[in-house]
């Protein structure tokens, strides 16, 4: 592996310059305005994995945001890992919050500033740069398999159908996937769970019009108001979601194992600072590592009706709205979770007031084993360059499609992501470290070695 290492050193400044003009294509897959960027994003991604030593590169249409494929067969009787990220972002919004243009990434502190620095471009990124490592020293000691989506960010709707149609061409022994993150450098951990995820809208419909609210307010139910009301009864006092049958397939950790995953390295003091808040908040009676890794949760994502431009308008707003998540942990199915969040807001409506309810994606929990070859295999490549052995981690967050991996292809995935809390995916002055993104590209290959040498 020291020919792998000294090709990355050699071009790390390289590898930098391209990630900078991955990143400034703004493919925003929730805004259809930037559909063309997502057709740009997927070609240039194509054309830099056959330059990185890909045998054929393809971009494949799906229903919605196409889909990257590309591969190189080594030998049919070596090991086969398919790489799974995507090229999809967030929108920037708030956009006056940036310290740096979203899209145009700059380096600063040891840091690279832009949206996708870390998720997940930046990520993907490290695995398209080790296989081009691998390539050119004639390294590469397993298949390798590329399956690169536009629309992670909106429940990968397309994805299905892609994986169900194209079974045999995806073929593999593993599916690797770095769009997760770490404890710190200084505890390396792999993800071995995630939560699931079950996304709703609500709408609350009052009048068949805006109403002046001198006029008719106190006589005729606001949206807003009942809205807001409705919401807030969502989760009670003790931080508790109130939907009935929310908890009813919720598995409690043993004594045993809750003792065991807060043995994981985690200071509150920091945590707070780190987000300038006073006190943290969620479920009594579990700790804030627990709250946020194997106990669901229920939060709004976004709330609007009524006037919300400069000054004044006193209007009764006809309708208000709201954007609705909650993450979901081993056994809880989320569909039943959608069913039973609608059957449950319909009925907490008051008689003045309409609400429509509807699903907009979702997806099952996911838990990787420990004593998979790939695990053993990532957890040495992980010593060799970080020092020292990773933790175990569960995840609070959601990847939707790899729980459908499994279903659809039968493979397990291995999550072994580089991110940070720091990093602020999903929000204003996203970053990626130069050193995550270094030791991701130095770390990957070892994996390779590793697992193309497992039993």
């Amino acid at each position: 592996m020291d020919k792998v290492k000294s090709y990355i050193d050699a071009n790390k400044e390289r590898f930098l310059e391209e990630l900078f003009d991955l990143l400034r294509i703004p493919s925003i897959s929730a805004q259809s305005e930037h559909k063309p960027d997502m057709v740009r994003c997927a070609e240039w991604l194509a054309a830099s994995l056959v330059k990185a030593g890909a045998d054929r590169a393809e971009v494949m249409p799906t229903d919605g945001n196409p889909v990257v494929y590309a591969e190189k067969i080594i030998s049919p009787e070596a090991k086969t890992v398919l790489v799974y990220g995507h090229y999809d972002v967030m929108p920037v919004d708030p956009r006056e919050e940036w310290r740096t243009e979203p899209f145009e990434p700059v380096v600063k502190d040891g840091r690279i500033w832009g949206r996708g620095a870390d998720d997940d471009k930046g990520q993907l990124f490290m695995h398209a740069k080790a296989f081009e490592a691998m390539c050119e020293t004639d390294s590469l000691p397993c298949n390798v398999k590329f399956m690169l989506e536009g629309e992670e960010e909106i429940g990968s709707p397309s994805l299905y159908k892609f994986c169900e149609d194209y079974k045999e061409m995806l073929k593999a022994d593993i599916i690797l996937v770095s769009d997760t993150s770490m404890i710190s450098m200084q505890t390396p951990s792999i993800t071995c769970g995630l939560r699931g995820l079950t996304y709703m809208e609500v709408e609350v419909v009052g009048p068949n019009k805006d109403l002046h609210s001198g006029l008719f307010g106190g006589a005729v139910a606001n949206p807003a108001n009942v809205l807001t009301k409705l919401v807030a009864s969502l989760v009670d006092e003790r931080g508790r979601v109130t939907i009935p049958g929310f908890y009813d397939d919720v598995r409690d950790l043993t004594p045993a194992e809750r003792e065991a995953f807060n043995e994981a390295p985690f200071n509150l003091e920091n945590y707070k600072r780190s987000l300038d808040i006073d006190d943290v908040a969620g479920e009594a009676g579990y700790t804030t590592i627990e709250r946020t890794g194997v106990r669901p949760s229920l939060d709004v994502n976004g709330i609007w009706g009524g006037y919300i431009e400069e000054g004044t308008k006193t209007v009764i707003p006809s309708r208000a709205s709201a954007k609705i998540s909650m993450r979901l942990v081993p056994n809880q199915d989320f569909e039943k979770i959608g069913e039973l969040f609608e059957k449950h807001f319909r009925a907490i409506a008051p008689a003045s007031v309409k609400v429509n309810v509807k699903y907009l994606h979702g997806g099952a929990p996911y838990v990787a084993p420990t004593d998979m070859a790939a695990y053993k295999a990532a957890e040495q490549a992980i010593v060799d360059t970080f020092g020292k052995k990773p933790l175990p981690f569960y995840s609070g967050g959601s990847i939707p499609i790899i729980s459908g991996f499994e279903r659809i292809l039968g493979i397990k995935s291995l999550l072994i992501g580089f991110g940070l809390a720091e990093d602020a995916i999903h929000s204003p002055n996203e970053s990626y470290g130069l050193e995550q993104f270094e030791k991701g590209v130095q770390t990957i290959p070892l994996f390779y070695k590793y697992f193309a040498e497992s039993k």
